[in-house]
């Protein structure tokens, strides 16, 4: 099957199908934010400009990588680089590979900054392309659509399910290492198994600028693999999907693991503006969504426009409950983890004290 077919087939199983993790949640049910009975503040003067990788923006979000590389995709990527160009928030494409093997793909991803073009926008590649088609290749997406960044993406679990899948992870850190010098911050981005704190650490030292978490609790590519099994009968992919569907680290605690000195990108099933406060609260510098927006996005540009600003609305409730006049209140609002993720973060050697008391040190490791 050619990339520009799997990229249409899978924005349908998106937008038909229960794709998100089934059994694990992003975490954020186990984190509570500290009421504040008396806020001694305006609702209306709460501030959500923030700033990222040097790009002013009107709330810390983004529309997570979607789509793009196939003809259909293009209205699709249009309405949502519209939304974002109206919101001022953040968007980025999805992967471009698409449009690097047959270049008449290339309006689906371009459309985006033709629509955006005061937004910030990245661009998007696989950790195994960068390997095929050089750093001449990268460049090539990042003018593409006069991206800000570039983000790499991580999704070595849906190559393992693919029977078409690319397994060959040897070298990829060798590459990102070797992508890091162009004029354009690199994000690593994982794509729903999230990132842990040794792997951060990796990556800082490779020389990225960002993180996107990408953790359990969204959309699962391996449970994605699943519904493409089953149409084409291949039992043993589809038996490795189930296995795997929820495999990885949720969300919530991928945010703390990657407390490495760099800006965090919150994705992985957020689907309120509480949940932004919290990834926020956990460390994140901005948060992201994807599959909310699929559906609004087939509808028009007004339908995405509705939808975030919903969520924008909430985040802002959120930190008039919280006592945060602005997203530098919100980093520091006290954040009371439990449950399982109090568990697991704690069996890692990470102190969640340090969250719950409000500590301004940014290293929540044990020593």
């Amino acid at each position: 099957m050619s990339t520009s077919r799997r990229k249409i087939e899978h924005l349908e199983l998106c937008a038909a199908s229960p794709v998100e993790s089934r059994k694990t949640g992003p975490g954020f049910n186990d984190v509570m934010l500290v009421h504040r009975a008396l806020p001694e503040m305006n609702m209306d003067d709460i501030d959500l400009s923030s700033r990222f990788l040097e790009k002013d923006m009107n709330a810390p979000f983004m529309i997570a990588s979607i789509t793009g590389g196939h003809p259909e995709t293009t209205a699709v990527n249009a309405a949502l680089a519209e939304a974002a160009e109206e919101l001022g928030i953040g968007i980025g494409v999805g992967s471009q590979r698409a449009a690097i093997e047959d270049p008449s793909q290339e309006e689906s991803f371009s459309v985006v900054r033709d629509k955006a073009p005061n937004a910030f926008v990245y661009g998007n590649i696989g950790a195994a392309q960068i390997r095929e088609y050089g750093v001449e290749g990268v460049e090539k997406i990042i003018e593409m659509i006069d991206a800000d960044a570039i983000a790499v993406h991580l999704n070595f679990l849906q190559e393992a399910i693919q029977p078409e899948g690319d397994r060959d992870a040897s070298g990829a850190l060798e590459v990102i290492s070797d992508i890091c010098s162009l004029a354009v911050p690199v994000i690593i981005k994982e794509t729903g198994a999230g990132i842990s704190h040794e792997d951060a650490f990796i990556l800082k030292e490779a020389g990225v600028s960002a993180i996107d978490v990408g953790g359990v609790g969204g959309t699962s590519w391996s449970g994605v693999e699943v519904y493409r099994a089953r149409e084409r009968k291949d039992r043993e992919s589809e038996l490795l999907g189930e296995l795997f569907w929820d495999f990885g680290i949720p969300t919530a605690p991928s945010i703390v693991e990657c407390s490495v000195s760099l800006p965090v990108i919150a994705t992985g099933g957020l689907r309120t503006g509480l949940d932004i406060a919290k990834s926020i609260a956990l460390g994140a510098s901005v948060a992201s969504a994807a599959l909310p927006f699929v559906e609004p996005a087939m509808k028009g540009k007004d339908n995405v426009v509705d939808s975030i600003q919903h969520m924008l609305n909430e985040l802002k409730v959120a930190m008039f409950l919280c006592g945060c006049k602005n997203i530098t209140d919100l980093h520091l609002a006290p954040a009371v983890v439990s449950g399982w993720t109090r568990e697991y973060l704690e069996l890692r050697g990470f102190n969640v004290k340090d969250l719950a008391m409000r500590s301004t040190n940014n290293d929540l490791l044990a020593v």
